[in-house]
């Protein structure tokens, strides 16, 4: 059986002269500046990324002003059949969020060597589970089929989804549920694996007031939980989360999707990481808070050594 690798990681050590609660303000504004009303957002945006590359800003994979994503190229030319690439969705509890606040995503994962592409999709009121699923749907079918049409060296093979919060939701649905890209005429095994970071996977009955009308409560429709969805086959898998989450519960999601995947013998990585939170656990990965966790460098060896 294939048991997950799960280690408690506090990261490196802080420099004497960072100011942490400045740092998380940066990082909280990274990760959800509509929440929070910050200033900080361009000063984490702002921080140049040595080794990541030019840009492609606006491309269009759907019809709606929504179906728009960025595209983030490493530097260099790239290796025979295309980059490693990441797709991802950000989270917001489904009702905000725009691409361009997750610049910093772009350029740390194309820093590394992999293409990345920050999709946005349509969201609350707009629209109800499960729009934004069939949105993130239309995403990975761009991103497999009309990529090179764009000058974007996707390699097919390794293509994989990530999301933060909400976003990590939508990979996991993705991922473990074959109706949503089947309807765009693909598997799930078209995926060379997904990325959740304090990802909800198992929720019901909704108390956040935020998601509630999102999924339709109380009347919540079938098969709306990753967690029941597990199945053998599924990709690859690297999930990760603070270790005392206040906004998802760490245990009943990602430690439990975890053991689940397990069970079923599908390859899963688990990270817990001891000085992050909900937030800064994805604004972990902009140069400012890369001391706080080493996240960047566990999914980087996540999707290179496939």
């Amino acid at each position: 059986m294939n048991h997950p690798h799960h280690f408690i990681s506090a990261g490196p050590s802080a420099p004497q002269s960072v100011d942490i609660s400045r740092r998380r303000m940066l990082a909280a504004c990274a990760a959800a500046p509509a929440l929070a009303g910050c200033s900080g957002l361009d000063l984490v945006n702002a921080s140049s990324v040595a080794g990541a590359g030019d840009r492609r800003l606006g491309l269009a994979f759907g019809p709606h002003e929504r179906h728009r994503l960025d595209a983030y190229m490493p530097r260099g030319n790239a290796p025979v059949g295309g980059w490693p690439t990441v797709l991802f969705f950000y989270g917001g509890t489904w009702r905000r969020g725009e691409r361009a606040e997750y610049r910093f995503v772009g350029e740390a994962l194309a820093s590394r060597g992999i293409l990345t592409l920050v999709a946005d999709y349509r969201l609350f009121p707009e629209v109800r589970w499960p729009s934004f699923l069939e949105d993130s749907a239309l995403a990975v079918r761009w991103a497999l089929q009309q990529a090179p049409a764009a000058s974007l060296a996707v390699n097919p093979t390794k293509l994989y989804l990530m999301g933060h919060s909400a976003g990590a939701y939508n990979a996991a649905m993705l991922a473990l549920d074959p109706r949503w890209l089947q309807a765009q005429g693909l598997q799930p095994s078209a995926l060379a694996g997904w990325v959740g970071l304090a990802g909800p996977y198992d929720f019901l009955p909704l108390r956040d007031q935020d998601a509630q009308p999102v999924f339709h409560h109380p009347h919540y429709p079938p098969n709306t939980q990753p967690i029941e969805l597990v199945r053998p086959g599924a990709p690859r898998a690297f999930l990760a989360a603070s270790v005392e989450d206040k906004l998802v519960s760490t245990q009943r999601s990602t430690v439990s999707l975890a053991r689940k995947l397990q069970e079923v013998q599908v390859p899963t990585t688990l990270r817990l990481y001891e000085r992050v939170d909900h937030v800064t656990l994805v604004g972990a990965l902009s140069r400012p808070l890369r001391w706080m966790a080493p996240v960047l460098d566990d999914i980087t060896t996540f999707i290179h050594q496939a």
